[in-house]
């Protein structure tokens, strides 16, 4: 079994998901906007053009003829994977997912209307004003982000009238493609928010990894943790929610749920259908497979028994302080590289920018996750770029 892949974005996800391709003899085209991506270093070809350009991804399709088409962005011209679908190429998890949850507006309908799934309160804003009208619904603290986004950008807490312009240029500035469009939700007094890599398959039950805990500053995660100790029931229901949002969606691969965890249980927060930054983490060995090893395995029908904890994991992203178009240098790899039940992976990126993600701090062993939080966490400060 040799399957030709196209993957669309090529970041520091999109790299490991093609290197665990690659473990599986499959060949893989990498594509993003520009050249030299993480992903296109380790891929058989590669393809640079604007993935928001219907016309440019027809070509590309038409050039390669790939068996799967596997999004790794937001920023896709995600309604042609429909036609692509009908030609007969398999769209990872499939058409539909992927259109729906490219955009936020799609997948919060799908949860909170047809499935009738708990979330913030929240209502869509086109314009500086229909934002003011939608707070007056929301009521004041609340959460905007763009419709369309990755890690966090362009995503804002508003407590106070005075936030509200500054809200919405930041989320004008952080929104990708041509969908200029803000959620603006309720924030939900949560005690903490975890990722629910949850995995489905095509000729198999779907599988729940140990839930992740991170924390996030600027919208972007910086830590995370695995396993994220939780009330038994509250990681139910969140499975369960997983499980149906999921099934709504249809088709197999790996998916990041992200929730709000409350004492009254779980909120649905956003999803994602690919693997997710925080689950980086898993790169620490804390299970049989990595999410990226489960998103290959899971596209390719490939049966997945079970994910299994093998032991506790820690991650810390590692940022630029700066910018430069120059092909980054980094230093302390000598000091990291002897701290014990440690590894770090640099990503390859060929440029850099204030708080870019550049690189991941990992830790693991039998101590606690917070212990191993703070150890990866000093890992990380150990790398500069």
């Amino acid at each position: 079994m040799r399957k030709k892949i196209l993957l669309l974005g090529s970041g520091e996800l999109g790299k490991e998901f093609v290197i665990a391709c690659q473990r599986l003899g499959q060949y893989v085209i990498a594509v993003d906007s520009y050249e030299n991506a993480p992903a296109m270093q380790v891929a058989h070809a590669f393809e640079v053009i604007n993935m928001l350009d219907g016309n440019e991804l027809d070509r590309i399709v038409s050039k390669h003829q790939p068996d799967l088409i596997v999004p790794e962005v937001e920023a896709i011209r995600t309604e042609r994977f429909y036609d692509y679908e009908a030609q007969g190429i398999q769209v990872v998890p499939s058409a539909k997912a992927a259109n729906f949850t490219m955009n936020r507006k799609a997948i919060r309908d799908l949860a909170s209307i047809e499935l009738g799934v708990r979330t913030a309160t929240y209502r869509y804003a086109r314009s500086f004003d229909e934002l003011k009208a939608g707070i007056d619904v929301t009521g004041l603290p609340a959460v905007v982000k763009p419709l369309m986004s990755s890690s966090g950008k362009g995503q804002s807490l508003i407590r106070t009238e005075a936030d509200i312009q500054k809200a919405w240029d930041y989320a004008m500035e952080g929104s990708r493609g041509d969908l200029k469009e803000v959620i603006v939700e309720s924030f939900i007094d949560f005690d903490y928010e975890i990722t629910l890599l949850t995995v489905t398959q095509q000729n198999g039950p779907t599988l729940f990894c140990p839930p992740i805990g991170h924390r996030q500053e600027r919208g972007d995660y910086q830590e995370s943790w695995q396993p994220m100790e939780m009330i038994p029931n509250h990681l139910l229901e969140a499975q369960e929610i997983a499980a149906r949002v999921t099934a709504a969606l249809g088709g197999a691969g790996i998916w990041g749920v992200e929730f709000f965890i409350t004492k009254e249980g779980a909120y649905f927060s956003e999803l994602s259908p690919r693997p997710h930054d925080t689950g980086m983490v898993t790169l620490a060995g804390t299970q049989n497979f990595s999410e990226f090893e489960l998103h290959a395995r899971a596209v390719l029908g490939l049966f997945i028994p079970e994910v299994t904890l093998l032991r506790n994991g820690a991650s810390a992203v590692v940022l630029a302080t700066s910018g430069s178009t120059d092909f980054p240098q980094y230093t302390g790899l000598e000091e990291a590289a002897k701290v014990p039940n440690a590894d770090f992976k640099i990503f390859g990126k060929p440029s850099t920018r204030p708080y870019r993600r550049m690189a991941v701090a990992l830790t693991y062993g039998t101590e606690h996750v917070t212990e191993l939080v703070e150890k990866a966490k000093n890992l990380a400060a150990k790398i500069s770029v």
